[in-house]
């Protein structure tokens, strides 16, 4: 009987930690919502894709932060996806969940990072595009099946050698400060 009880009680706390995330992220999304615009939608006709990626939609976090998930209207979930490069942006088609568009005129910037959405890696596995929602500056990371096409996605988006960024844009960003990179594992 004893022995009941306390696996009762662990199941019992389990599921009230359950129950409180699942709280703090419905907040959060109801916070968001109100400061971050809907993601816009794929045109009906985006033309001809230039370039195509397979692999994992890491998320969305607000530019600079890269554990600040945005998780409204369901933005936050990690998934598999195709990105998608068209003459005026990138689709990103997110399989079971909304998918959305990034009109090219957004995009501040593009870059290789470690780290995004609570996702970390021992390398820069991860193609973040910078892009501006409205008044919030947002980063959209993306693990590919094939590292080989991260310098077609850099060239397509960043800035021409010698010439101006993307509209309104910053171009290659260099990665994040690595003052705060995991020691001791896979590098």
């Amino acid at each position: 009987m004893e022995r009941l009880l306390l696996t009762l009680g662990i199941v019992a706390f389990f599921l009230i930690c359950l129950w409180g995330m699942w709280l703090g992220w419905r907040r959060k999304a109801r916070s968001q919502s109100a400061r971050i615009a809907p993601f816009p939608e794929i045109p009906a006709d985006p033309g001809e894709f230039q370039l195509e990626s397979t692999g994992v939609c890491v998320g969305t976090t607000t530019a600079g932060n890269w554990q600040d998930r945005v998780v409204t209207r369901g933005a936050g979930p990690r998934s598999g996806a195709v990105w998608r490069l068209h003459p005026d942006g990138v689709t990103v088609e997110r399989g079971g969940l909304p998918d959305f568009w990034i009109p090219r005129a957004s995009i501040t910037g593009i870059r290789r990072d470690s780290r995004l959405a609570g996702k970390v890696t021992g390398t820069d596995v991860l193609l973040v595009i910078t892009w501006q929602l409205g008044d919030v500056s947002l980063d959209t990371g993306f693990r590919g099946d094939d590292l080989a096409d991260y310098p077609q996605w850099i060239n397509e988006l960043s800035p021409e050698p010698g010439g101006d960024a993307p509209a309104g844009g910053q171009g290659v960003l260099p990665p994040k400060d690595t003052d705060h990179d995991i020691k001791g594992g896979a590098q």
